[in-house]
């Protein structure tokens, strides 16, 4: 037996939700980024300070990972934005192939 198929709804929705996976993924990326930039600022000081301890360390590290998400989901660098127009694009270029491409199973 062959089917022969395709359904739009099914295509536009994994469609969506890979644009949303993607968009997901590339704010990721840009707060990974911030962090990975705001741990190496911290890094570069000349001295220790009064207050310094590891405690004071350590909440200052989440309070920078908190600062790059926050500023990850506003689009501050715009890597995200960028990331999307690369990968969205090749993912746009990919899914017309996809839909129109029967669905064919065999069974015995």
């Amino acid at each position: 037996m062959q089917v022969n198929s395709t359904s739009t709804a099914t295509a536009q929705t994994g469609g969506t939700q890979s644009k949303a996976s993607l968009e997901k993924a590339a704010q990721q990326f840009e707060a990974i980024f911030l962090r990975q930039m705001m741990g190496a600022m911290r890094s570069a000081s000349l001295a220790e300070g009064i207050s310094d301890s590891s405690a004071t360390d350590q909440f200052r590290d989440m309070a920078d990972a908190r600062t790059a998400d926050s500023m990850a989901s506003r689009g501050t660098l715009g890597i995200a934005e960028m990331l999307m127009r690369q990968f969205g694009a090749k993912m746009n270029a990919s899914s017309p192939a996809a839909a129109d491409a029967p669905v064919t199973d065999r069974a015995e």
